[in-house]
């Protein structure tokens, strides 16, 4: 089975590639979309490989893989799609089985979650999507991301993320406060952290469980737009517009010592203040003047 090697970045047309068992690459257009593409997803479903794309122009397309063909179009975001996620609930549970239907869900630009219904056939939204959408933010969502649980967190340009339970009607029991846009948001591999992307150039780690705020990570010095989890579980990538990609740590170790060297620079800089403020806030002339002054009254 060929693996699949996507290229996007156009106004209207993704790329997708295929590399085949002779190394050989195919690149097949994808025109559909009249305005920028913003996410891309890969499934499989009934043994076809088939592409989920989303864009600007507030419409969702499936297109199977191999030949490029344009099986579906998506329509009920009244503005640009932001992101993809397929729900884990919907796919099998044991290797090897073929998942003859997925569900997806989507972000959009007007604040509201919705889901979809795959098969190798047919695409709809769900009734109950259609219906009642899931609106916990009140603006744009920029990720979603679900847990082993099947629950959703969210990152929104209201300045939260979000943790979004299933069994309550994706009512929120988590909320996370930013200064600032919260443009991503991705957990460790045991799910014990929760990481965000801001736009006031900061990489936030905060506690899954509680949801109190751990440790900030400092270093852009541009919006922080993405992150990604390292294949050990062991660290986390963020990208910026400052152009650089830098690396973190989500060791229990390495983030102990990092908020302890945090909160002893923040403590040195209390000291210095304080310093400052007992050697006196008068010139030399008033320094001065002031003595005379005690010296008269004596």
């Amino acid at each position: 089975m060929p693996s699949v090697i996507y290229v996007y970045g156009g106004v209207s047309q993704p790329l997708c590639g295929l590399l085949g068992q002779d190394h050989t690459l195919m690149v097949v257009d994808h025109a559909g979309h009249n305005d920028f593409l913003k996410a891309l997803l890969c499934v499989t479903v009934a043994g076809k490989e088939l592409l989920i794309s989303g864009g600007a122009d507030a419409v969702i397309i499936v297109w199977e893989i191999a030949t490029g063909m344009k099986l579906h179009t998506l329509k009920g975001h009244a503005r640009g799609i932001q992101d993809l996620a397929v729900d884990p609930l919907s796919l099998p549970a044991e290797g090897g089985i073929v998942a003859n239907e997925i569900t997806f869900f989507s972000a959009g630009s007007e604040r509201d979650i919705r889901c979809w219904r795959l098969t190798a056939d047919s695409a709809v939204e769900t009734d109950e999507s259609a219906a009642d959408p899931i609106f916990a933010h009140e603006t744009s969502v920029y990720r979603l991301v679900f847990d082993s649980e099947g629950d959703l967190w969210t990152a929104s340009a209201d300045k939260t993320a979000k943790h979004l339970v299933r069994t309550r009607s994706w009512e929120a029991d988590t909320v996370l406060q930013h200064p600032d846009f919260v443009r991503d948001i991705k957990l460790s591999n045991d799910e014990r952290w929760v990481v965000t992307a801001c736009r006031d150039e900061e990489v936030r780690v905060w506690d899954a469980g509680s949801g109190e705020l751990y440790h900030v990570y400092s270093g852009h010095y541009e919006e922080v737009t993405g992150l990604l989890v390292l294949g050990r579980g062991d660290g986390v990538v963020s990208v910026s517009i400052d152009g650089t990609v830098r690396r973190w740590s989500l060791q229990q170790q390495d983030l102990t010592k990092a908020r302890l060297d945090a909160e002893k620079a923040e403590q040195g800089l209390l000291e210095e203040k304080v310093e400052a403020g007992e050697k006196s806030l008068l010139t030399a002339e008033e320094e001065a003047e002031l003595a005379e002054l005690m010296d008269e009254d004596d």
